[in-house]
């Protein structure tokens, strides 16, 4: 097990405000000498990185490719720096990089036509939604209703699955992530409600016994947010649902609660008894968002105790040998910063500076030898170093911060 993630040294919490002189001058790890730093002094040394990153980022995905898009999607293609440039764009308001986001946009349209997928990572939905969020960003009426024209002729196939990467879940997501930031019902009620009905019909006609709602992608009943009921449930809490859906959701997490390992980690699926992926796509990381979530939504402790119970799992195990927001240090990173906003309480917020404190002093290096993956696709959002990137804009304004393409 422990072949996938690096043992975390670092101290459990650090009072910045207690760190004497002397004692950063004895500080000889360069990890250390960071991590006892104040937090805005760590996060302008995480931007100038963050920026480094996103020419890099850039040069690699479009600049040497000459505007020519294969991979069109977040997670692995084009759109992903796309949407890092957005986030950059939130950070400094540079209109280069809005206008150079608007130009990738336009050829991941061109390259996603007749792909047949509609979520918003990994298919037109995403190219939409985000393709209208910047053209109305940028002030460009015609732009934006082209866009939302688009999106709502999108085709849904009757077999479509549910969960968010391919599925129903991840084209609500995408009508979410319109009506938050073009305005309220720019997707009517209408059409969303037709979608959660799916899927919540589809989840009730699984779950029959055990659960009250389940999902099957491939064959396996995926527990993840990637594949299965952590991404399905998180969704389905943004949603208008009735009474009894409310009840199925809060039903489906206590299931998930009480069905964890012992270790307070999660199954990748329905059944599993292997305790060993401790992701955001399968495992504790995604799951902790989802209660977290849950806490909110529904002013529950429970759910919040589980939260935090499941990052004290990713605070020993999420230090992966990975660096991505999938199946990384970068996206493991997200939990504390959500916890953080949701409870006000620095340790998270420390528990996040230091993760991004471990990728700031040696990523790169352990890349370089082989020791860390970069990512079969290295530059892109989900897998590679560009999610490194992100987490590092994300990290100047906590408050602020959501993981990309699932926190709203």
């Amino acid at each position: 097990m422990a072949d996938r993630f690096f043992p975390n040294t670092m101290p459990s919490f650090v009072d910045e405000t207690t760190v004497k002189e002397s004692f950063l001058e004895g500080a000889k790890d360069p990890l250390l000498e960071l991590l006892y730093l104040p937090y805005g002094t760590v996060c302008d040394k995480l931007k100038r990185v963050a920026f480094d990153l996103k020419q890099t980022i850039v040069k690699e995905t479009w600049v040497c490719k000459r505007g020519r898009v294969s991979d069109y999607t977040i997670y692995t293609g084009a759109l992903g720096t796309a949407l890092l440039l957005f986030k950059a764009y939130q950070v400094t308001l540079d209109k280069n990089d809005l206008a150079l986001c608007s130009d990738i946009i336009k050829a991941c349209d061109s390259a996603s036509r007749g792909s047949g997928r509609v979520t918003f990572i990994c298919g037109q939905a995403g190219v939409y939604s985000l393709g209208a969020v910047v053209a109305k960003q940028s002030g460009d009426e015609q732009l934006c209703d082209h866009y939302l024209k688009k999106f709502k002729e999108i085709e849904r196939p009757k077999d479509l699955p549910n969960e968010l990467l391919y599925g129903r879940a991840g084209f609500l997501w995408a009508c979410s992530f319109l009506n938050k930031n073009i305005g309220r019902e720019t997707i009517s009620p209408t059409q969303i409600r037709a979608v959660v009905a799916e899927v919540i019909k589809s989840g009730r006609k699984m779950g029959k016994g055990k659960c009250p709602l389940m999902y099957e992608w491939h064959g396996k009943r995926y527990w993840g947010a990637a594949h299965g009921l952590a991404g399905i449930m998180h969704v389905l809490m943004d949603m208008e649902l009735k009474a009894d859906e409310v009840e199925d959701v809060k039903a489906t997490l206590h299931y998930m609660i009480r069905n964890r390992f012992p270790s307070g980690n999660y199954p990748s699926s329905e059944g599993s008894e292997s305790d060993r992926l401790v992701h955001w796509c399968h495992g504790a990381p995604g799951v902790a968002l989802t209660l977290i979530k849950a806490a909110k939504v529904f002013s529950n402790d429970e759910f919040l105790q589980a939260a935090i119970e499941a990052a004290e799992v990713i605070w020993n195990r999420g230090l992966l040998k990975r660096v991505g927001i999938c199946h990384g240090v970068s996206g493991n990173s997200y939990v504390f910063l959500s916890l953080y906003r949701l409870t006000g309480k620095v340790e998270y917020l420390y528990k996040a500076k230091a993760f991004a404190c471990f990728l700031h002093t040696r990523a790169q290096t352990l890349i370089s030898e082989g020791v860390m993956h970069g990512g079969d696709r290295p530059y892109s959002l989900f897998e590679g170093i560009e999610g490194m990137a992100y987490l590092f804009f994300d990290m100047i304004d906590p408050i602020e911060t959501r993981f990309p393409a699932y926190e709203l």
